[in-house]
């Protein structure tokens, strides 16, 4: 008898136990990358302020991490769909520890041309920590796929929480090293994006990508031939636009709440706890997100992302400008709705691209993710100069709105 059927009649199943593995390495690398992530998204506009000795190009740097993390999540769809998650994942990492190494060289050497060369190489880890989702999702059962997504997403909370608070402690330590304050948490990022790496490559074996592959040919389910069958589902528009809308409006809200804070005379520590509560509102709800999309279906949950981010607009449009509750309730909402859905579209990509193509596929659709949260950074500061952050958050919370007519039309073919 071979161990596969007396796994199976042990009732576990080969596939199940994959999954647990892979889950648990998957936590670990996304809790190290989360704060290599955060860690330098922390200093990297007051990196370039310093080195340029002017913020006119202080938001630069956010503009680089989107446009590196474009390009890279053609990359790492690209190498993952023809090789497996393990190299696409750990290449991501390794180019974006590549990255922070860059940016401490471009501190000591005061090049800031250097500087936003690294940064854009360092988005690479954004991408990667973005893409990691998918892999969790390979292995899942149908009716547990987006718990397993939601608990990748909130591994990365944990890591984002850790990576701030270890900005200080890091720049003395770039102080005892000769090298500039301000790139102390780039030597975290660097040696967090490096682990995460070495933490994939050592032991996200088997690749749920090519395992997952190799299971569906040896006992094709019913629903696995019907989609192999076609080049995608119902559900691949629908899910591309909910995550593209919530990533254009979150981000363009986002950008300028501390801008407005700070206009209407608060400090950076009421902007900070409100940017504080609305990145917890965007992770931590994960599991629960997870268990509503794979109890009520991902279009249930797509359209109460779109609702969701609407009654942000309209706080965030309400709020007197000098009442923080109200402002962070109103960035909690858009958290949250971000968290909606990114969870039920990542569901419905998954759902509707056979495994012949889907690395591929979802690497296209987060580089055109990445693209809507460029465009919203950028557009939302000509918004608030034109007519003001009332006028951005409504418009952003009634735009969100155009998710509703995609999930009617994906909801009636299924």
């Amino acid at each position: 008898m071979t161990s596969t059927a007396s796994d199976s009649q042990a009732g576990i199943s080969p596939r199940s136990e994959a999954q647990r593995r892979v889950l648990t390495v998957l936590v670990c690398s996304q809790v190290l990358s989360g704060a290599g992530l955060a860690a330098g998204i922390t200093v990297g506009a007051l990196l370039a302020q310093d080195m340029l000795g002017s913020s006119d190009l202080a938001g630069l740097p956010s503009a680089l991490f989107t446009a590196g993390s474009a390009l890279a999540a053609v990359t790492i769809g690209r190498i993952s769909q023809a090789r497996g998650r393990r190299p696409g994942l750990a290449t991501g990492y390794l180019t974006g520890a590549m990255g922070s190494a860059g940016v401490i060289a471009a501190a000591v050497a005061d090049s800031p041309v250097l500087l936003f060369i690294a940064l854009f190489v360092y988005g690479a880890g954004t991408a990667t920590n973005l893409q990691a989702r998918y892999a969790g999702a390979d292995l899942a059962a149908p009716a547990h796929r987006a718990r397993a997504v939601s608990t990748v997403l909130v591994a990365t909370t944990l890591g984002g929480v850790v990576g701030p608070n270890l900005a200080a402690p890091t720049g003395h330590l770039a102080d005892s090293l000769g090298i500039p304050t301000l790139a102390g948490p780039f030597l975290l990022s660097g040696t967090a994006y490096a682990l995460a790496a070495l933490v994939l490559a050592v032991w996200l074996r088997p690749d749920p990508l090519l395992l997952a592959r190799s299971f569906d040919l040896q006992q094709p389910t019913p629903a696995a031939v019907a989609t192999a069958a076609r080049t995608r589902g119902p559900g691949l528009m629908p899910g591309a636009l909910t995550m593209i809308l919530t990533q254009l409006v979150m981000t363009a809200v986002m950008t300028m709440t501390p801008v407005h804070m700070h206009d209407h005379g608060h400090g950076t520590a009421a902007s900070g706890l409100v940017i504080a509560i609305h990145v917890g509102a965007m992770y931590l709800p994960s599991p629960l997100t997870g268990w509503l999309v794979d109890r009520y279906g991902p279009t249930v949950v797509a359209a109460a992302s779109g609702l969701t981010l609407l009654a942000a607009g309209l706080t965030a449009a309400a709020a007197p400008a000098d009442s923080v509750a109200l402002l962070a309730l109103a960035l909690a909402l858009l958290g949250l709705g971000w968290n909606l859905g990114l969870v039920s579209g990542t569901a419905m990509i998954t759902e509707a691209v056979p495994l012949a193509t889907r690395a591929r596929t979802q690497g296209l659709v987060d580089v055109s993710i990445a693209i809507a949260g460029a465009t919203g950074g950028l557009s939302s500061g000509l918004v608030v100069a034109a007519a003001g952050y009332p006028v951005l958050a409504l418009t952003g919370g009634v735009l969100a709105l155009a998710v509703l007519p995609a999930i009617a039309v994906s909801a009636s073919r299924r």
